[in-house]
């Protein structure tokens, strides 16, 4: 991947977690509930792309 390219995602991904920290936050969500939200969010993602054959 080029740099530019990289770089273009990587700032779109601080800038999606930034508005959706601060979305959160204008609607009242606790930080600590996004957060929790967020680890099942990423374990769920973990498990699903887990390789499932036994070698």
């Amino acid at each position: 991947m080029p740099l530019p390219h990289f770089l273009l995602l990587l700032a779109a991904v601080i800038i999606s977690a930034a508005f959706t920290i601060w979305l959160a936050s204008a609607i009242g969500v606790p930080l600590f509930a996004l957060g929790l939200l967020a680890l099942m969010a990423a374990a769920v993602a973990h498990y699903a792309a887990r390789d499932h054959h036994h070698h």
